[in-house]
């Protein structure tokens, strides 16, 4: 199946002299009336941030010439999935969570955007569920001493050590506070055990709950040092209850729920090699997606209706990542942009697309630097998706 071309205009929704990004590939920048799309906001874009930098959470008025409108600011952000800034599903025409620093330890926050109303809750969220009850959350600081550019670095004393039952993923109730370890480090670690774990450092990451909130997926990570790491692939419910191991063949990256029990997923099966797979949810049956179209890593998602998966690749010969669209029902690779990425010294603070749909799947949103600056761009993509 031949690759189509089919260049879209980037049109930018921010501006200088600050840098401006949104973060992961995996919420909804736009609030459900389309008007306002979240953002933050910084005056560097070349280095990590270090202990004291602060990020402005803010939102872009698409009513008013794509105004910036500064809403709160914190310390807990990092360059490749912000601060898990987000509309709160039970409200996502007025309320925001997003993660902040208080005192010595990492908090959310719910704020209205409209009254500035706050509502502080004592863990920092992940992921957040459908229904907007609940998140799934994890230690920051021990992803930063393992993964730096995906934790926090303001409390390294809290990375703690590993192989403990007192650390691994909790749920809190977001009305309520209230919260419980449900998953831990020594857990996973006692689940089909290897050899290579014996020394590392260990450690959870990308979590994301299913499109019915009943399940959620989160990563196994390992390393011995600055070695690269092993991944595992699990599933559990959000109780802890009932964790699954998807895929145990040392490499898994980017992935997304394909309704509520399949999961699209970058990853390594070692008697196929590095495909986009179709995981079914704790079962051994796997499809594989795009086998002779996609050749490389991205940050996958589906279309609200689930009829396209949206992905995009790292840079390529000439430093630009592309921008894909694929037609999942006829196997149809169309390619919608292919974008400059400035070169960085220190992989940490790259900037990927992470390309976003918005809730009516005609247009996406992505941070992109081909225009020398750290910013937000969005495209209309009704043309393609509609026809």
């Amino acid at each position: 199946m031949p690759v189509i071309e089919h260049f879209l205009d980037a049109v930018p929704l921010t501006a200088g002299p600050k840098f401006h990004w949104f973060g992961y590939y995996d919420k909804f920048p736009w609030d459900s009336t389309g008007r306002f799309v979240l953002s933050l906001e910084v005056d560097f874009m070349d280095r990590p941030p270090v202990p004291g930098d602060i990020a402005t959470v803010g939102m872009v008025d698409l009513q008013d010439g794509n105004r910036f409108i500064p809403l709160a600011q914190t310390a807990a952000w990092n360059w490749q999935q912000g601060t898990h800034l987000q509309w709160l599903p039970t409200a996502p025409d007025r309320e925001i969570i997003y993660n902040s620093l208080e005192g010595d330890r990492y908090v959310s926050v719910i704020q209205d955007v409209h009254t500035g109303a706050r509502r502080q809750l004592p863990l920092p969220i992940y992921a957040v569920s459908r229904d907007g009850k609940k998140a799934v959350t994890l230690n920051f600081s021990r992803v930063h001493s393992t993964r730096p550019g995906y934790g926090y670095n303001s409390l390294m004393h809290q990375a703690g050590p590993d192989l403990t039952d007192e650390d691994g993923i909790w749920v809190m109730d977001l009305e309520t506070g209230e919260h419980e370890l449900i998953v831990t480090l020594k857990q996973v670690y006692d689940i089909v055990p290897q050899d290579t774990f014996e020394g590392a450092r260990h450690w959870f990451n990308h979590l994301q709950f299913s499109t019915d909130s009943r399940r959620f997926i989160f990563l196994h990570r390992w390393r011995h040092g600055s070695a690269s790491w092993g991944t595992r692939l699990f599933t559990a419910g959000p109780d802890g209850s009932d964790v699954c191991l998807l895929n145990d063949n040392q490499m898994t990256s980017h992935f997304d729920w394909c309704g509520p029990d399949k999961v699209l997923a970058w990853a390594t099966r070692f008697d196929i090699g590095d495909r986009y797979f179709l995981f079914h949810d704790c079962s051994d049956k796997i499809e594989i997606v795009g086998e002779d179209v996609f050749t490389c890593d991205g940050h996958c998602s589906y279309s609200p209706d689930g009829k396209w998966i949206m992905t995009d690749t790292y840079p390529d010969a000439e430093k630009k990542r592309t921008l894909i669209l694929y037609r999942v029902a006829d196997n149809t690779r169309i390619d919608i942009g292919r974008f400059y990425s400035v070169p960085v010294s220190d992989n940490e603070f790259r900037c990927d697309l992470h390309p976003r749909w918005s809730r009516d799947g005609k247009q996406v949103c992505f941070d992109s630097t081909h225009e020398e600056q750290r910013q937000l761009y969005v495209i209309d993509v009704s043309e393609v998706v509609g026809g």
